[in-house]
């Protein structure tokens, strides 16, 4: 089974997440910033992430940036996950390193085409 880290500051997004990805067969963590995020990285690399964009403490850009630079961190696919439509953030995401995003509110048909990329690579 793939796994995927849920990440993000919002327990209902957190948990309607969870219930998609356990669905489609993701064994599923979840982390509510980006630091925990990266302590969570450091001790399993995860097949997947769902990253958010705004968080305390460590912010969705400043992650992606951060877990490029480790051994293996090249590896999850990134799924960044926004409520900004501002194509210039979503540029900044991509070019540090997120593999594809999606607006939030997203329903099921929206991340399971996301994460049926991910379970096909």
């Amino acid at each position: 089974m793939r796994s995927c880290l849920i990440v993000d500051d919002s327990s209902v997004v957190r948990k309607v997440a969870r219930r998609l990805l356990e669905d489609l067969d993701y064994v599923v963590d979840e982390a509510e910033d980006g630091q925990e995020a990266i302590d969570k990285c450091r001790q399993a690399m995860p097949d997947a992430i769902l990253l958010d964009w705004n968080m305390p403490i460590m912010s969705g850009l400043e992650f992606i940036k951060l877990l490029r630079t480790y051994i293996g961190g090249e590896k999850p696919r990134v799924i960044y996950c926004t409520t900004e439509n501002d194509v210039g953030a979503i540029a900044m995401a991509l070019r540090a390193g997120a593999d594809d995003y999606m607006l939030k509110p997203f329903d099921r048909t929206i991340l399971e085409s996301k994460f049926d990329v991910a379970q096909a690579a």
